[in-house]
Parts: C-alpha cells; sequence; structure tokens
C-alpha cells in the first residue's frame, strides 16, 4: 500500500491519497480529511476491505467462497458470506431487468475464450440458461444452491462491488469527500475543497493505447465503464472482446465500442454498462431511455467514433 498527503488549499482540510493492488490491478482512494487522520489504520482497513471482496469473488483463487460454490454439487445448500450473496442477488436482479444481457452464469464460456483460469479438460459446454433458472440465493440465510449446472463470474459486478466496499469504508471514519476506485471503476461522495465535483476521466476506446477522450464530474455518484477495447483475444485475424453475450454464447459483436454508466453504486454502475454492451447500439440506448439511466455509448463507424449521450432517460447528444 502507498500513501501520501499534502496541505489541501483551503487550508483546514488535508488531502491524501491511498492505493495498493487488488484483483489484479490497483485500488485508489483519494480524500480530503482533518490533519491528523491515522492513516496507516485507515489504509489497512482500506486493502481488508477490497481483500475480503477478493476472496470471497475471485474465479481465480480456488479457496474462494465463488470458486467453493462452483464446485459444489446441484441441488445442496451452499453457506457463504452475506457480501457474497448480496453481489449474486444483485446480479440475477439486473440479469432479470436487462431480459438476461447480464448473466452471472457465464464462467464457463469466458474460461472457453481464454478470459479465465485455464479449462483442466476440453469441456462440453451447457445449454444457454439464464443464471436466474440455475441458482438459488438466500440472503437472509447467507447460503446459495445451483439448480443444475452452471459457473459463476462476478467479474461483471464484483469490482464495482469492491469500490462500494471502498466507500462504506471512508464512510465509516467518518470521511466525508473523496474519490475511490479500482481500475476505472469510480465512486465519490462529497467535493474537493472550495465545493469543485471530482474529475474522472473517460478513456477513449482505442485498440492498445491509454488516451483519454474527456472528464466527467461528479458528486454522490458513481461511473463504471464496459468496453471492447481493453482485454481482447485475436483468433484467425478476428478480434473477441471478453464480454459474453448470454443468448449467443459468443462473445459480443456490435458496433458498440465502450459503454459508460452513471448510478448510485459502483456495484450497479458495473453491471449496467455489462448488460447495455451486450445490448448494443439500438437496444442498450433504448433500455437506458426506459429506465430512466445516465448513460454514455461510444459507437465504432469505421474509424470515427459517435457518442450518444443520455441523461435522466433523456437523449441529448448523439454526436
Amino acid at each position: 500500500m502507498k500513501t501520501s498527503s499534502e496541505a489541501a488549499a483551503s487550508g483546514s482540510l488535508q488531502r491524501y491519497s491511498l492505493n495498493g493492488a487488488t484483483m489484479g490491478t490497483r485500488y485508489t482512494a483519494l480524500y480530503y480529511g482533518a490533519p491528523g487522520i491515522d492513516v496507516a489504520a485507515l489504509g489497512a482497513s482500506l486493502f481488508r476491505a477490497v481483500d475480503e471482496v477478493d476472496r470471497q469473488m475471485s474465479i481465480w483463487n480456488p479457496a474462494s467462497d465463488l470458486c467453493r460454490l462452483n464446485a459444489a454439487p446441484a441441488n445442496t445448500w451452499v453457506a457463504i458470506p452475506g457480501e457474497l450473496a448480496e453481489v449474486l442477488e444483485a446480479g440475477l436482479l439486473v440479469g432479470r431487468q436487462s431480459s438476461g444481457a447480464f448473466d452471472i452464469g457465464m464462467g464457463e464460456l469466458v474460461r472457453a475464450w481464454g478470459f479465465g483460469p485455464p479449462l483442466p479438460a476440453p469441456t462440453v459446454l451447457p445449454a444457454a440458461l439464464p443464471a436466474g433458472h440455475l441458482l438459488e440465493v438466500d440472503c437472509g440465510r447467507r447460503r446459495a444452491r445451483k439448480r443444475g449446472p452452471i459457473a459463476i463470474d462476478l467479474s461483471g459486478i464484483a469490482k464495482g462491488y469492491g469500490v462500494d466496499r471502498l466507500a462504506r469504508c471512508l464512510d465509516t471514519h467518518g470521511i466525508d469527500n473523496y474519490l475511490v476506485g479500482i481500475d476505472g471503476e469510480m465512486r465519490a461522495r462529497g467535493s474537493k475543497p472550495g465545493g469543485q465535483p471530482w474529475s474522472v476521466a473517460l478513456e477513449k476506446p482505442v485498440y492498445g493505447l491509454r488516451k483519454v477522450a474527456g472528464v466527467m464530474e461528479l458528486e454522490d455518484m458513481s461511473i463504471a465503464t464496459s468496453g471492447d477495447y481493453r482485454h481482447y483475444v485475436d483468433v484467425d485475424g478476428k478480434r473477441y472482446a471478453h464480454t459474453m453475450h448470454p443468448a449467443r454464447q459468443l462473445p459480443v459483436s456490435n458496433r458498440l465500442a465502450a459503454v459508460t454508466v452513471l448510478a448510485a453504486t459502483c456495484m450497479l454502475a458495473d453491471a449496467w454498462a455489462t448488460a447495455l454492451l451486450v445490448l448494443g447500439e439500438q437496444d442498450g440506448p433504448a433500455l437506458a431511455i426506459e429506465r430512466g439511466m445516465n448513460a454514455l455509448f461510444v459507437l465504432r463507424d469505421g474509424e470515427r467514433l459517435q457518442e450518444v449521450l443520455i441523461l435522466d432517460g433523456r437523449l441529448c447528444a448523439p454526436s
């Protein structure tokens, strides 16, 4: 974990920055507080928060609670932590609300395309059934059971939940102004000194390069982006993104290069960014409008990128 601090322009507040490794990437916490905050204790608390999410929900760690659930026989209740139950239930809810575009049961398909741990042997993929038909979650009793063959993968929602856990950690320490994130998923509370909102850079969806496309200002809001430009494989000269289309049982293939979603929690922003990407350039914006969402769609038009912005369910600015 790395930390830094400096005096803020407001004089009474001090700027703090902490970061560390988690989930194959890094988490960050930038916040303002009174001088004298026990940075070491807070840093340790932040690490425990994201480490707990990783230990429970990683598909790379065979000892994780998620892998234990995946390995359990069908029709058997498995005790799971409350946090994992919460994320599973949220994943199933977004799956229903998106008509199956978001599906946490894509683990076998993800691995078959080389985006997860290697499969131990050639595998025949099961018939395509939504996770909602194959998984039952009992949050009250902290347990879950599979009703048939399913490999759960939470890569489209767990990182966002990890960001929410970082935010919850700062909340419990009485910190009111912060920006936390894991990779490109971010959550903001309050503002910077002087009432300035937090600024978050939006990445230009260009293969193999990191370029800033623009900046979005956040206050008491979460942001997450899903796209085709960061994680992909090339097969026989064709590029396939890591996001799977549940109904087609294939990687997503449409004109959307990226979808950015704003939501109250980063868990929901993360899941909905994936769902809207899967739905594509027509059904994605249509559902965002129907649900009154805030979302930015970036479409590929040859070498040109076209933006479609939806704010509070209203189409604002295609370009």
